[in-house]
C-alpha cells in the first residue's frame, strides 16, 4: 500500500521543487544504507551485493549533489526518477 510507513508516498514530487527530489534521492540512500549494514551483519555476508549496493548508493549521491545546481526542471526529473526507484527498490 503505498503511502504506508514502509513504502513512502512521492505522488506529488512532480511538482519540480528542489526540496522534494533532494527528500527522494535521500530516501534511496537510506534505503542502500539499510540493505548494505543487513547485509553485512548477515552470516554470510555477500560482498558482491554489498559492492552493488554501494555502486548505488555512490549513483544516488552524485545525483543529489548534482541538485545543487539543477533547475526546477531538472530537480522534477531527480524527484520523478528516485520517487519510481524507491518504490521498485521497495517492491523487490
Amino acid at each position: 500500500m503505498s503511502g504506508t510507513p514502509d513504502e513512502p508516498e512521492f505522488s506529488g514530487l512532480e511538482g519540480g521543487e528542489e526540496q522534494s527530489a533532494e527528500e527522494a534521492v535521500q530516501e534511496v540512500v537510506n534505503w542502500y544504507n539499510i540493505q548494505i549494514i543487513t547485509e553485512r551483519r548477515a552470516p554470510m555476508p555477500d560482498e558482491e551485493r554489498i559492492e552493488e549496493l554501494k555502486a548505488g548508493r555512490q549513483a544516488a549521491l552524485a545525483d543529489q549533489a548534482q541538485l545543487a545546481t539543477a533547475d526546477l526542471e531538472e530537480a522534477a526529473r531527480i524527484a520523478a526518477v528516485y520517487a519510481a526507484r524507491l518504490r521498485e527498490l521497495n517492491e523487490s
